[in-house]
């Protein structure tokens, strides 16, 4: 029996976000340079037939898997929550083209647990999302892990 891998994978994207009723300067609409990184755990195919031998997941299935469910809806967006006001969230629309707009407050946290959700299910089977780490800054970052989550 093969031993249970982790591997890794970085995505960087851009976003701006405001957070509703915050009341420091986050409130306003800003931007951050995330850095995003997927750990995923599992077993290494053992056959020698298989053209994915030897590796857990394919890290150009999980560039695949990240790209269709986060950055390429995130990555240059401005992301708010649904409880701002309609009359904003139609401004921000309006001014900003690709909003989106989130059912929870958009903080690092929440990014967070919102991508692991996105990343868990989609997974090939006999891989799991072992955890998410996402950099809002260069020295600041949220982190799920999924087995403080079970």
């Amino acid at each position: 029996m093969t031993n249970i891998i982790r591997v890794t994978r970085e995505f960087s994207f851009e976003m701006a976000h405001a957070l509703w009723n915050y009341d420091g300067p986050c409130r306003n609409v800003h931007g951050h340079s995330y850095r995003l990184f997927v750990t995923v755990s599992g077993r290494p195919v053992d056959n020698p037939a298989d053209p994915k031998n030897g590796m857990v997941i394919d890290f150009g299935d999980l560039k695949k898997l990240v790209y269709g469910s986060i950055i390429s809806i995130f990555d240059h967006s401005v992301t708010i929550s649904s409880n701002q006001e309609k009359e904003r969230t139609e401004a921000c629309k309006a001014m900003f083209g690709n909003t989106v707009v989130v059912d929870y407050q958009p903080t690092c946290e929440n990014l967070a647990a919102d991508f692991a959700s996105r990343i868990k299910n989609r997974l090939p089977a006999g891989v799991t999302l072992h955890n998410l780490k996402l950099y809002e800054t260069a020295t600041s970052y949220a982190e799920w892990f999924a087995s403080d989550n079970e």
